[in-house]
């Protein structure tokens, strides 16, 4: 039951984040909220990634923050629709720019974070162990 609770607690948090960031940077041609959110979310994700794989793992927190928080702040849904009607607008090249810079940008981010959670996790590692 404490999985349910944790991935509930991250996934409402996650959100209502992306609703606020929706509110905050909506209102263009471009879907720049769902755009912001799935990259900020990839390398989110990445770097918890890289971080609890080098640690012990704490599966609530992993729970909450990964799947939860990362699943109800990122959008593939959206990303999927907004893709599909800009490829189906006066502006087509623009669906392409947007699908390009999300799945690219994406796995570039989710590497970076990855990278960096990894060495974070080590990091705090060597200076508990010193």
């Amino acid at each position: 039951m404490k999985s349910y609770v944790a991935v509930f607690l991250g996934g409402t948090l996650g959100s209502l984040f992306r609703y606020v960031l929706n509110m905050w940077t909506g209102g263009s041609f471009f879907p720049w909220p769902t755009l912001i959110e799935n990259l900020s979310g990839s390398l989110l994700l990445g770097l918890l990634t890289g971080f609890f794989t080098a640690r012990p793992k704490k599966p609530y927190i992993q729970l909450a923050l990964g799947t939860g928080f990362c699943g109800g702040y990122t959008t593939m849904s959206a990303f999927s629709k907004e893709t599909m009607l800009l490829l189906h607008s006066s502006a087509p090249y623009m669906g392409m720019i947007y699908l390009g810079a999300t799945l690219t940008g994406g796995v570039c981010l989710a590497f970076i974070g990855f990278s960096l959670g990894s060495r974070l996790s080590r990091h705090g590692k060597g200076a508990v162990n010193s």
